[in-house]
Parts: structure tokens; C-alpha cells; sequence
């Protein structure tokens, strides 16, 4: 998974949980993330843009601490 925005992301599938840690080091959970969405974001060639044009801003998330 090579990017140089997200150094790792998880998914829960269950719960529609996205965990996102950037290349900064800091790590968010974002709520609600359909399968759908979780997939395409694998499969985005560039992780960053996905990132920012279908999760950023469309999910209730939170800051997880350092």
C-alpha cells in the first residue's frame, strides 16, 4: 500500500469503521464507511485523492491519541 499521505488504514466491516494513520503520524476513525468505499479506497491508485475526494468530510470520524 504504498502512499506518501496514509501510512496504514484498517477496516472493520462489521461496524463500517476506517482507520486511517497519515504519514504525519496522526491517526483518525471514521464512522459509517460502506464496504463499497472501503474497496475502491484499496484499490485507489493514488490513496491521498481517494482519500480526500470520498472520505475526508463525508464520515463522522475522530482523532485517536498519539
Amino acid at each position: 500500500m504504498p502512499s506518501s499521505v496514509i501510512a496504514s488504514m484498517a477496516y472493520e466491516p462489521q461496524r463500517g469503521r476506517l482507520a486511517i494513520r497519515f504519514a504525519s503520524g496522526a491517526a483518525y476513525v471514521y464512522e459509517g464507511v460502506p464496504e463499497e468505499t472501503w474497496r475502491k479506497f484499496q484499490a485507489a491508485a493514488s490513496k491521498g485523492r481517494y482519500f480526500a475526494a470520498e472520505i475526508r468530510d463525508r464520515y463522522p470520524f475522530r482523532k485517536l491519541a498519539a
